[in-house]
C-alpha cells in the first residue's frame, strides 16, 4: 500500500504518471526502495525517519556526497552509474527491490541511477531536502 504510494507520488513528481502496470518504471522501483528502507531491512533509523534522508546517507558514505550534493543543490545535476548504487546500497534490500519489480539486481540499480537523480531534484526545489517524512509528502500531493 505504501509502496504504492510512494511509487506514485515520484512517478507524479517526475511527469511520468501513465498509470502503471508498464513493466518496471524507475519511479516505480525508486518507490519500492524507499519502501524497503523505510520498513523492510532497516537499516537502524528506525522511529519514522525520512527513508530519502537514510538512503542519501548511504550514497555519502559510499562516496557519492558530490552527486547527491549536486541532486539537492540548486544547479546542474550530476549522475550515477548502477555499479555505484548497487555498492551504496545494502545486497539485500537491492535484491528485494529488484525481486518486487520483477528485474535483475543490475536492472534495479540501472533504474535506480536513472531515476533517483530527477526525484531528488523535484522533491528538493529549493536546495533543501523537506524535513517532511515521505507519507506527509504524499499526504501534501493528494490534497
Amino acid at each position: 500500500m505504501a509502496g504504492n504510494d510512494l511509487g506514485s507520488l515520484l512517478g507524479g513528481l517526475l511527469g511520468g504518471g501513465q498509470g502503471g502496470a508498464s513493466g518496471g518504471s524507475g519511479a516505480g522501483i525508486l518507490g519500492t526502495l524507499l519502501q524497503s528502507l523505510a520498513g523492510g531491512s532497516g537499516s537502524g533509523s528506525g522511529s519514522g525517519g525520512n527513508p530519502l534522508g537514510g538512503l542519501l546517507e548511504m550514497l555519502t558514505k559510499s562516496g557519492l556526497t558530490e552527486q547527491k550534493d549536486s541532486w539537492v543543490g540548486t544547479g546542474e545535476n550530476q549522475s550515477v552509474t548502477g555499479a555505484q548504487i548497487q555498492q551504496a546500497l545494502p545486497d539485500e534490500t537491492l535484491k528485494q527491490v529488484a525481486e518486487q519489480a520483477g528485474v535483475t539486481p543490475d536492472q534495479a540499480a540501472t533504474q535506480i541511477a536513472e531515476t533517483l537523480p530527477q526525484a531528488v531534484d523535484k522533491l528538493s526545489p529549493n536546495g533543501e531536502l523537506p524535513s517532511a517524512s515521505l507519507e506527509d509528502l504524499i499526504k501534501a500531493q493528494q490534497v
